[in-house]
C-alpha cells in the first residue's frame, strides 16, 4: 500500500514545539510519510534553535520558505503572506504531498493554507474552534478552519465551535492540548543544569514572562507591556526569565521596550529569544509564575499546576483552569495578581486543578486518523447547518 505524504509546516518557535511529537510519530509510522517545512521566524538569522533540535531529533527539512521581510509593519506582514503563498505553491506542486497538517493561527500558516486550497491538497488543521479576542489570529484561525477538511481539536468546546462554523461533526475530532504531550514527555532537568546552560541564576521567586502583541489594538499592547513592566519593578526580589515576542506586525518596538528592561536590570533579567521545548518545560517548572499574554499561560502552566498570570484580552475566550489569574493592563492590577499568585494558600490551591485541554495523549489518535480517513472525496465538504442535525 502507497505510503500517504503528510507535510507539515512549521513557522515559529511556538508550533514546532506543539507538534514536535506528532511529527516524530509521523515519521515512525510505516503508513506515513513525513515531509516537513519551516518557514517564518526559524529561517531568520539568530533564531536557528529550532532547526538545530529538529536536527538533533532526525527530523529532516524537506524544504524551506523564505517569507520574512526586513520590517514587522502592517504593508510587510501582508507581503509576506502573499511571499509564503508563492513559496508553498511551488513545495506542493514540487513534492505532491497526499494531507497537509498545519496548526494555530499565525499568517504564516495562513499563507500555507492558501497555497493548499487552491492546489487541491486537503488540510488537517491543530487548534481550532478558539476564541482569542484581541487578536487577528482568531479570524485567521477560523478562515483556516473553513478552508480544512479534518480538524482536531483540543477541547469538546472547541468541537462544537467548529461544528458551529459548518464543519460536520464526523471530520472533527477533540484530541487535547499538544502542547500538553510536550510537557508530559519533556526530560527533567535539573536547576544546576538550566543555570549552568543558560549563564543566569534561576534563584527563587523565578517569574516566566512572555509580551506578545496585541494586533488589534492601535498600539498593539504597548499600553499593557508598559504596565507589565511597572508592576514587576514592585518585586525587586523576583528573578525573571523573559522569551522574546512573536514576528507579529509591530513587535519590534516591544522588543525595544523588553530589550531596555532588561538592560536596566542585568542582574535579575535574561532575555531569550527561544528556550526550545524541553527547556522552557523545565523553567515553568521551576517558575513561581508563569506572567504575560501568552497561551502557555493558560494551556501549559496548569498541566504543572504553575500558578499563571493573564494580563488583559489577548486569551478572551479560550477556557481557564482555577490556576489563571486574569487581571487588567494596569500597573495595580498586576501587581495585585502576581502576589495572589505567590500566596501558599493559592500555590496549594493550584496542585488540585485539572487542565481543561486533555491529559497530554495526542500524536497517537491524530496520526490514527491520519493515515485511516478516507481521502478519495475528502475535498468536497457539505455545509453543516445546526438545524439538520445535532452537535
Amino acid at each position: 500500500m502507497k505510503r500517504r505524504k503528510i507535510c507539515v509546516v512549521t513557522g515559529s518557535r511556538a508550533d514546532f514545539g506543539l507538534l514536535f511529537w506528532i511529527m516524530k510519530a509521523i515519521r515512525a509510522d510505516p503508513a506515513l510519510d513525513l515531509h516537513l517545512v519551516v518557514t517564518g521566524t526559524h529561517l531568520v538569522g539568530g533564531r536557528g534553535a529550532a532547526l538545530a533540535e529538529m536536527e538533533r531529533a532526525g527530523l529532516s527539512i524537506g524544504d524551506r520558505v523564505e517569507m520574512l521581510l526586513a520590517t514587522d509593519s502592517p504593508v510587510a506582514v501582508a507581503k509576506a503572506i502573499a511571499l509564503g503563498t508563492i513559496g508553498f505553491a511551488e513545495v506542493y506542486d514540487r513534492c505532491r504531498p497526499d494531507l497537509l497538517l498545519v496548526l494555530g493561527d499565525r499568517y504564516e500558516i495562513f499563507a500555507a493554507a492558501q497555497a493548499a486550497l487552491v492546489a487541491r491538497l486537503p488540510i488537517a488543521h491543530l487548534h481550532g474552534g478558539e476564541r482569542t479576542e484581541g487578536a487577528i489570529d482568531e479570524a485567521i484561525r477560523h478562515s483556516l478552519t473553513k478552508m480544512a477538511h479534518l480538524h482536531f481539536v483540543a477541547a469538546e468546546e472547541f468541537r462544537r465551535r467548529v461544528i458551529q462554523l459548518g464543519e460536520s461533526p464526523e471530520r472533527v475530532f477533540t484530541v487535547g492540548a499538544p502542547g500538553l504531550e510536550a510537557v508530559r514527555r519533556a526530560p527533567r532537568i535539573s536547576r544546576t543544569t538550566l543555570e549552568r546552560d543558560l549563564q543566569f541564576s534561576l534563584e527563587p521567586p523565578l517569574f516566566l514572562v512572555t509580551w506578545h502583541p496585541e494586533t488589534l489594538r492601535d498600539d498593539a499592547g504597548q499600553a499593557g507591556l508598559d504596565a507589565l513592566l511597572e508592576a514587576l519593578e514592585r518585586f525587586p526580589a523576583a528573578r525573571l526569565l523573559w522569551t522574546c515576542p512573536n514576528a507579529d506586525p509591530r513587535a519590534g518596538a516591544l522588543r525595544e521596550r523588553i530589550a531596555a528592561f532588561a538592560g536596566r536590570h542585568r542582574n535579575r533579567v535574561l532575555l531569550v529569544e527561544g528556550l526550545g521545548v524541553a527547556r522552557y518545560v523545565a523553567v515553568m517548572r521551576l517558575a513561581a509564575a508563569v506572567i504575560g499574554n501568552s497561551s502557555s499561560g493558560i494551556i501549559e502552566a496548569p498541566f504543572l499546576k504553575v500558578p499563571s498570570v493573564n494580563i488583559g484580552n489577548r486569551q478572551k475566550g479560550r477556557p481557564r483552569a482555577a490556576s489563571v489569574i486574569d487581571c487588567a493592563e494596569t500597573p495595580a492590577a498586576i501587581e495585585a495578581a502576581i502576589a495572589k499568585a505567590l500566596r501558599p494558600a493559592f500555590r496549594a490551591a493550584c496542585r488540585r486543578v485539572v487542565s481543561p485541554y486533555g491529559d497530554g495523549e495526542v500524536a497517537s489518535e491524530v496520526v490514527r486518523v491520519l493515515k485511516t480517513f478516507p481521502l478519495r472525496n475528502c475535498l468536497t465538504k457539505a455545509f453543516h447547518d445546526l438545524e439538520k442535525g445535532a452537535l
